[in-house]
């Protein structure tokens, strides 16, 4: 393990910081989160853009969301084939574990990987093609949404391909069969959403309306 080194400066700082004011002002809280274990409840699946803060937008606390982050915030079909599967994990222990009411499918404006799925897809991105390509193979999750979109303008295929991502994902969480059992037996919601990060706006989708609406 000689490769490993130590945190850089301005992260150790920064860590000091933080313990001696917001963990000092509440010190106790802290301890009772330890102590008594996570009860979150709503799961969040985003994008693991760093633009992307979803504990900001809500305004939420330690011990509330109960956060997944990958590229785009997709979630892949149900598929137990024995395999490496970080995200199906991660949903699964937030339903039958922690018994989450909520899971949010949050989208976002100028995502990277929705943009070189539409690369990809349209033929301007080769490389993603390659079958050792962890992003092509993981945006290859998004062709479905990408059929949909095909025949926008230019212009529009981009934001409208950021919110077919958490449509996706979506319906492929319906594809998990404890997901599907416990949004019939009204003990899950599924919820959509897609956030303008410049604009500090949050749409979400109103299947009444058929599409995503200002919340």
């Amino acid at each position: 393990m000689n490769h490993i080194r130590a945190l850089p400066n301005y992260l150790v700082q920064r860590f000091q910081g933080w313990k001696a004011t917001t963990y000092q002002d509440n010190k106790a809280w802290y301890r009772r989160l330890a102590a008594s274990g996570q009860h979150p409840r709503a799961m969040v699946i985003s994008c693991c853009d760093s633009r992307v803060h979803v504990t900001s937008i809500f305004g939420a606390d330690e011990g509330e969301f109960f956060i997944h982050r990958n590229i785009a915030g997709l979630v892949p079909p149900h598929n137990p084939d024995g395999e490496y599967h970080g995200t199906s994990a991660t949903v699964e222990y937030a339903v039958m574990s922690l018994g989450v009411a909520h899971i949010v499918v949050l989208g976002h404006s100028n995502c990277g990987g929705v943009k070189g799925c539409l690369d990809m897809c349209s033929g301007h991105a080769p490389e993603l093609l390659e079958k050792t390509s962890f992003v092509g193979r993981w945006m290859d999750i998004l062709r479905p949404g990408y059929q949909r979109i095909a025949g926008l303008p230019p212009e529009l295929q981009q934001p409208a391909l950021e919110r077919e991502a958490v449509l996706v994902s979506l319906e492929n969480l319906m594809t998990f069969p404890f997901i599907k059992a416990a949004v019939e037996d009204d003990r899950l919601t599924l919820h959509g959403l897609w956030t303008d990060t410049g604009e500090g706006e949050l749409q979400q989708f109103d299947p009444a309306k058929g599409g995503f609406v200002p919340v």
